[in-house]
């Protein structure tokens, strides 16, 4: 029989998805197992490893229930970035794995956070690389640094699991913050920095390549034969924007969850710090990746805060956003002159300012609830254009189409507003599982169905829905967004002045 299908994990922050996909990027079965997350003290973000194995089993098994085995060629696997854990000789937790999102090596990230570090790693000084939260535990958790044995990355975690070998994508270790970008392999004085010497750390694959064999014990856990062969993977940012078909100049992918992240491709390593760089999915290139904190979480916001829930415990789901959404199209573009600057979790890219909050400018007594709604759509736009514009300065290329996915896809509004206030046409992914799409594509690829990454790519991805940009409408944008501009370099030492009033 033909090996005709693959399968793709995707371990995130919350949860594990996995997706069987056929060689022309159709879904075949899925799974999904959910994960806990600890949060010991402000601003920490922890989690057990060995859920990521034991909830990777579940929802393998579940999407491969009703796959013929022998159909299967290979697996691949996806994940949260940044997250790595420390373990002892026998690959066992010495404390729980620091999440990307674990944002406690501030003073870190204020004294080592240098200009060198970034040219060579790629990464703005921040908190999410491993690189900073390594010194930390430096620091506060020494012991734990001495009895470390293994230093991965969850890619690396669930790849010993599958084949007992200590091996990771460079495009999974790269995030943390430790690998040389114009390298591509370990740069051995952060290394040291970091307290740690190279044989604590998975060797490095390019992404793609065959890693292995899966172990019996490892093929009985997840419901797959032995043997099967495992592919190097690649973080959940580059393997979403393969799913979306950006393997070329010129494009960019734009999720559109609970924050707003934006991908695009490149030849060439250009360190900035309007953007991340990173490895990308397909060997030899980069993706320059943009990152706004608040994207759907500030519409749940909106709701939460000024929308009063039906007493009908039966309404359907997405009401009250169809009902804004309503009430905002009828809105005009740049709502009266109300502005929203989206910084409700800090400012990212291109600023990197942890003491930024929101601002909403311009109210007057016309300004309805609607006015508001549709000025938070406009706000994400405009700082989306603002990502846009410094990004390009790295490429070789301007970003001519704009290729989308997530939950706020959903909304043609918000869709449309993105194109005009871009002015870039916005084609929506026809796979919203482009994650799991892109790893899937890694494993075709290395299972030798495809003869590249790219022409995977090429052969499984789809695209929906295209929102075209409004000339009138991108006009009035232009005006309102060098507005808009404006805003944030003005009031920055407001922000500043703030904390210190908060302290």
């Amino acid at each position: 029989m033909t090996q005709d299908v693959v399968v793709s994990v995707d371990c995130s922050t919350t949860g594990v998805k996995s997706v069987v996909w056929d060689s022309q990027g159709r879904l075949v079965g899925e799974g999904r197992s959910s994960l806990d997350l600890s949060i010991p003290s402000i601003g920490y973000g922890e989690q057990d490893p060995r859920q990521w194995w034991s909830a990777m089993c579940i929802a393998v098994t579940e999407a491969v229930r009703n796959v013929d085995a022998h159909r299967i060629a290979s697996i691949c696997v996806t994940h949260q970035r940044e997250t790595f854990v420390c373990l002892d000789g026998f690959g066992e937790p010495i404390r729980p794995a620091m999440l990307w999102l674990d944002a406690r090596a501030t003073y870190e990230v204020e004294t080592a956070g240098t200009k060198r570090v970034h040219d060579i790693t790629g990464k703005p000084p921040n908190t999410t690389p491993a690189f900073y939260k390594l010194l930390w535990l430096q620091s506060h958790e020494p012991e734990t640094l001495r009895q470390t044995k293994h230093v991965v990355d969850v890619h690396g975690y669930l790849v010993h699991k599958m084949t007992d070998q200590w091996l990771t994508s460079v495009a999974s270790a790269d995030p943390l913050g430790l690998v040389n970008l114009n390298t591509a392999d370990y740069d051995d004085e952060l290394v040291r920095e970091a307290g740690l010497h190279r044989d604590q750390l998975s060797t490095l694959v390019p992404p793609g390549m065959v890693l292995g064999e899966l172990s019996a014990a490892a093929g009985s856990a997840l419901g797959l034969p032995e043997g099967l062969r495992v592919i190097s993977g690649a973080g959940d940012g580059q393997a979403a924007g393969l799913g979306a078909g950006i393997t070329e100049p010129g494009r960019a992918y734009l999720n559109l969850g609970t924050g707003l992240v934006a991908g695009t491709y490149s030849d060439t390593y250009s360190p900035n710090s309007a953007y991340r760089a990173l490895t990308g999915s397909i060997p030899d290139t980069f993706t320059f990746e943009s990152f706004i904190g608040a994207g759907t979480y500030m519409i749940n916001w909106f709701i939460d805060t000024f929308v009063e829930k039906s007493p009908d415990v039966h309404e359907p789901a997405g009401t009250i956003e169809k009902r804004l959404e309503l009430e905002a199209a009828h809105i005009a573009p740049g709502c009266n002159g109300l502005l929203v600057v989206p910084y409700w979790n800090g400012a990212l890219t291109p600023y990197w300012d942890h003491n930024a909050r929101g601002i909403i400018l311009g109210l007057t007594g016309i300004h309805s609830r609607a006015h508001i709604y549709r000025a938070v759509l406009e706000g994400l736009a405009y700082e989306l254009r603002l990502c846009f514009d410094r990004v390009e300065l790295g490429l070789s290329e301007p970003i001519s189409l704009v290729v989308a996915m997530g939950g706020g896809t959903q909304s043609a509004l918000w869709c449309q507003i993105l194109a005009d206030v871009l002015r870039r046409p916005i084609l929506i992914s026809g796979q919203q599982e482009s994650t799991c799409l892109g790893a899937g594509m890694l494993a075709a690829a290395g299972a030798g169905i495809y003869p590249t990454v790219r022409e995977a790519s090429s052969a499984m991805t789809s695209f929906g829905k295209r929102f075209d940009p409004n000339e009138d409408l991108a006009e009035t944008y232009d005006r309102f967004f060098a507005v808009y501009q404006e805003i944030y370099p003005s009031v920055r030492p407001v922000f500043s002045a703030l904390k210190k009033a908060l302290t």
